[in-house]
């Protein structure tokens, strides 16, 4: 009969498109001969699947061969010059990175009584004394980079450029807490004879550094 035939025949392509489709759903792009991280390999003679790069090679961007610039050092002496060039942006720069990434522990001013040490963390040594003014740049590079004491090392929080900006204005900030007095200008001279006035917060206490504390997170 017609009917019967011509369902037959949309049972049939039905069947066929489903074959096809059946045929097309192949496992090799899922089960691709390959090595996820870590897998042992029985290939090569070390057991290892990851391969070591060729030598002599160097990944994009990590040629890093200043090494004034990318150590702090040159052969094995610190520098004590800043290979960037020093600029008001830069200090900028760095000051904005220094009170995010160093002055809970080292306080704005650099004197060691960040809002961590005053909470019980160790405290850090001052920017102020003879051996850290003294200090070569490179020291500080260094100590940002790989860490010293009680600190850890930030360079994964702090890139190279922002590590020179932060030394930068480490040593502004031991220039403005030793500056000798011939450096301030005459129409300010008057100034350095009156008292520091230290304002206060809306809440009537006393803002270290002065920073203004919200209420609810007052030291």
């Amino acid at each position: 009969m017609p009917f019967l035939g011509s369902r037959r025949a949309r049972s049939l392509t039905a069947a066929g498109v489903l074959c096809l489709g059946l045929a097309g759903c192949r496992q090799d792009m899922y089960n691709q001969p390959k090595y996820v991280p870590m897998r042992p390999s029985t290939f090569f003679r070390d057991g290892r699947s990851e391969r070591p790069a060729v030598p002599g090679t160097v990944a994009r961007d990590q040629l890093d061969d200043n090494d004034a610039l990318y150590q702090g050092r040159v052969g094995n002496s610190l520098v004590d010059t800043l290979p960037v060039p020093l600029t008001p942006e830069l200090l900028a720069r760095g000051q904005e990175r220094y009170n995010i990434f160093c002055a809970p522990c080292h306080a704005r001013v650099g004197d060691g009584n960040g809002i961590i040490v005053q909470r019980g963390f160790s405290r850090p040594p001052t920017f102020h004394q003879d051996r850290l003014r003294n200090a070569p740049l490179g020291h500080f590079f260094d100590v940002i980079s790989h860490g010293w004491g009680a600190m850890p090392d930030y360079a994964a929080q702090v890139p190279v450029a922002d590590r020179w900006a932060i030394v930068a204005y480490i040593r502004a900030l031991q220039l403005s807490q030793n500056a000798p007095a011939g450096l301030v200008p005459a129409d300010h001279q008057a100034d350095l004879s009156q008292p520091l006035h230290v304002p206060a917060t809306a809440f009537g206490k006393v803002a270290p550094h002065g920073v203004q504390y919200p209420k609810e997170v007052q030291p």
